[in-house]
C-alpha cells in the first residue's frame, strides 16, 4: 500500500485523509502464478496496480496466435483501457506471469475516488498520458525499427524482469517468431 501512495506521491501530493479515502478503495488480491485475471470477451472491471510479480496484457489473433501489448511489474498499472474505460466487452487477456499481489479499483470505485478526492481526476491524467505516449513510440519502433534496436528498448524499458520472462513472451512483445528471437539473440551474442 504505500507503494502506491509513493507512487501517486510522484504526481501530486494527497493530505493524510485523502491517502485513507484512496487505500479505501481498493482491493488488495494475490494472483496465483498463470492465473488469468481478465479474458477477451469480459468487461475489465478493475485497474490493477502491481504490488509484486509480473503480469502481462496480451491479446490472440484468428491463427491463435499470442501478441503480447505489455508487461507490468512493481510499481506499474495494467487494465484493458477500452474494457475499463468504457465497462464494454474488451479484446485482451491479462494473466500473471509468475506469482503476483496486485491492489484492484473498480472502475466504480475510481468515479467515486474522483468526486471524494478530485486530485486523482489529476493523477491518472498523467497515467494515461504517459501511456498514450509510450504506445505511440511503440508503435513507431515497431512500424520503423529493425528487431534488434526494438529488442535493446524493451531491455531498456523492461529491465528489471526481461530474464524473468519466458522468450516466447518477449518474442510475441516484440512482435517476431520465437524462432527468429532465438536467432536473432545469438546474432546479438556472437557479433555475426
Amino acid at each position: 500500500m504505500d507503494l502506491l501512495l509513493k507512487n501517486i506521491a510522484n504526481h501530486i501530493h494527497l493530505t493524510k485523509e485523502e491517502e485513507a479515502i484512496v487505500l479505501a478503495s481498493f482491493e488488495t488480491v494475490k494472483v496465483p502464478a498463470k492465473s488469468m485475471i481478465l479474458k477477451a470477451g469480459e468487461v475489465c472491471v478493475s485497474s490493477s496496480f502491481v504490488l509484486s510479480g509480473i503480469l502481462r496484457n496480451y491479446c490472440v489473433d484468428e491463427q491463435a496466435v499470442e501478441h503480447t501489448m505489455s508487461f507490468a511489474t512493481t510499481n506499474w498499472w495494467v487494465a484493458d483501457m477500452y474494457s475499463f474505460l468504457s465497462q464494454k466487452e474488451g479484446g485482451s487477456y491479462i494473466e500473471a506471469v509468475e506469482d503476483a499481489i496486485i491492489m484492484t479499483l473498480t472502475r466504480e470505485n475510481q468515479i467515486k475516488l474522483f468526486d471524494h478526492v478530485p486530485k486523482m481526476e489529476r493523477y491518472f491524467r498523467i497515467l494515461i498520458e504517459r501511456s498514450l505516449v509510450a504506445n505511440q513510440q511503440r508503435l513507431m519502433d515497431n512500424l520503423s525499427l529493425p528487431a534488434e534496436i526494438r529488442y535493446e528498448h524493451f531491455c531498456q524499458r523492461y529491465a528489471t524482469i526481461k530474464y524473468a520472462l519466458p522468450q516466447k513472451q518477449i518474442a510475441s512483445y516484440l512482435g517476431i517468431t520465437p524462432e527468429f528471437f532465438s536467432k536473432m539473440k545469438k546474432r546479438m551474442l556472437t557479433g555475426k
